[in-house]
């Protein structure tokens, strides 16, 4: 199928991003047309309109009317880290405002502490952000986030659950799901790399894992500290190799998996015909560790869109109260994360 047929995708109404492929120009060519930008060749705008109409796209009547606005910007408060959850909402949140056709101001924050936390979010206020996108993984951050008095609509990406708009993945039933998965499979129990503490998905995903031990009557084994790193996943799996009674485990990230069975493997423990590991993210990597992993997805991208358009409705409301006057305030959104089975998990031996 060529770019000018692609349709868009099932579950979703067309976006900027199908306009484009159905005309064949840019998503920033769709962009100018959309704000009647001067320098667009008549035959490529009439490409793009009829792209446009062939497709029943819609623009944002947020987005519009935050791109003409004073303040036409969204801003976005980040930790500056490699880390991969981070990094790909962030990304994510990009694309989306792309998509939107509308801009982003990126604020990274190097210690997530209060003090810096809340100067970074009075700075993107500053330069006259409409509503500010907030990836809030830790402690610290949250709390910034719910003592600072900003004046614009705030979401968060985040799961710490205490009174802010958030938009967030389950990491309970996420963990639920890989738990669950080794039980089916006959293992008697599953040991945990927990993430580091202070992390809302590292709380949220040890908390699912005990969980269904408890609920299934197993023994919980003690939790192995750790951080989001394949050195960490290392160091416990050096130490799990050691109990030969470890059949099973759940790492709290896929790095972190990725040291285990490193560890395992080098002390003669084969994954997963000794013992089984499951991950959480699915990285794009994943599937091509040895063994492939079994992981528990979340969709990044989908964090990201849907962060974006909860910010943008929560300005539109502010912005023409008396027209969602009869309206219930923005809720929080959560997300439901998906097992990814791969051949990192078998029954155990018997």
């Amino acid at each position: 199928m060529s770019a000018l047929t692609t349709p868009p995708s099932p579950g979703r109404g067309p976006s900027i991003t199908d306009v484009a492929a159905r005309a064949g120009v840019s998503i920033q060519t769709v962009s100018r047309v959309l704000n009647s930008a001067p320098k667009v060749a008549v035959g490529t705008r009439a490409r793009v309109l009829e792209a446009i109409s062939e497709l029943g796209y819609r623009r944002n009547p947020a987005a519009r009317a935050l791109a003409t606005g004073r303040g036409g910007l969204i801003g976005v408060l980040t930790p500056s880290s490699a880390l991969y959850g981070p990094a790909s909402v962030t990304a994510a949140l990009g694309l989306a405002a792309v998509e939107a056709g509308v801009h982003l101001a990126v604020e990274h924050v190097v210690e997530p502490d209060v003090a810096t936390v809340q100067h970074g979010l009075s700075r993107l206020v500053d330069q006259y952000a409409a509503g500010v996108v907030v990836v809030a993984p830790v402690r610290e951050a949250y709390e910034a986030l719910a003592g600072a008095q900003l004046g614009v609509p705030v979401v968060a990406v985040s799961s710490g659950g205490d009174g802010a708009v958030e938009v967030s993945v389950d990491h309970r039933a996420g963990a639920r799901l890989a738990t669950q998965h080794l039980l089916d499979l006959g293992h008697r129990t599953v040991w945990h790399v927990r993430g580091p503490r202070g992390w809302y998905e590292a709380d949220q995903r040890e908390e699912g894992w005990r969980e269904v031990l408890e609920a299934a009557g197993r023994e919980v084994p003690p939790v192995l500290e750790g951080a989001w790193s394949a050195d960490s996943g290392h160091r416990a799996g050096e130490l799990l190799a050691r109990v030969p009674e470890v059949t099973a485990v759940f790492a709290a990230n896929d790095s972190q998996a990725l040291g285990v069975v490193r560890a395992l493997a080098e002390r003669g423990r084969s994954v997963p015909g000794d013992v089984s590991v499951v991950g959480f993210d699915d990285v794009p990597e994943s599937a091509h560790f040895l063994p492939p992993l079994t992981t528990v997805r979340q969709e990044f991208s989908e964090l990201g869109r849907t962060a974006l358009q909860v910010v943008l409705r929560m300005i539109e409301r502010d912005r023409e109260p008396d027209q969602h006057a009869e309206e219930e305030p923005e809720h929080s959104v959560q997300l439901q994360p998906q097992l990814v089975v791969r051949d990192s998990t078998a029954p155990p031996r018997t």
